[in-house]
């Protein structure tokens, strides 16, 4: 993530926009409940949003820059218990499997440059049953210019490679639809209720 994308993911404009817009598009309507998992929390916005309005749950909030971590613990250090925040890679996740009921995934996988790996992880980390919802940038030119002109690493996805890896990943029930004109697209995926084999 660039310096300019890191100070705005900081910013009150940022926070109201997640708050109001963003969590809520997301989920669809659907409530959230248990232990959800949320990578690349960046300053920990989007998971201080669903622990304000998904009170059922417990919020594990993630990233790799050290000063995303701190922001997020100063900000849902108000939640108690019910919000822990993790320095943790997206592609090697240091949780046991089966350990969340849920995870959430927003606008971060094209900033992991094998994010066909944090898909798998995210199976892996999730419960059978458990579900993962989450949006992201799509390898559209309108997102290649803005990454061009901000010099972050990244790998654009497109919403068909986004499909077939979470179906590969062992995934059902999977819809990647795009939305803003293509220029990202939301998806929703539940893992199979049987045990692993």
């Amino acid at each position: 993530m660039s310096r300019v994308e890191a100070a705005f993911c900081r910013s009150a404009p940022w926070r109201a926009f997640t708050e109001r817009i963003v969590v809520p598009w997301v989920l669809r309507g659907e409530e959230l409940a248990g232990d959800v998992l949320e990578i690349g929390s960046g300053a920990g916005a989007n998971a201080a949003v669903i622990a304000e309005t998904q009170p059922e749950t417990r919020v594990t909030a993630t990233d790799l820059d050290p000063t995303m971590v701190a922001a997020a613990r100063a900000r849902l250090a108000r939640y108690g218990a019910r919000a822990i925040v993790a320095d943790a890679d997206s592609t090697r996740l240091p949780f046991d499997d089966d350990h969340f009921d849920a995870a959430v995934s927003l606008l971060m996988l094209h900033h992991v440059i094998n994010w066909e790996l944090a898909i798998c992880e995210l199976a892996r980390v999730i419960r059978p049953g458990g579900r993962v919802v989450g949006y992201d940038l799509i390898a559209t030119p309108g997102a290649r210019l803005l990454h061009l002109a901000d010099r972050s690493p990244h790998r654009l996805l497109t919403r068909n490679d986004l499909a077939r890896q979470l179906t590969d990943s062992g995934f059902h029930d999977v819809d990647v639809t795009p939305a803003l004109g293509g220029l990202v697209a939301r998806f929703h995926a539940t893992l199979p209720t049987s045990s692993r084999g």
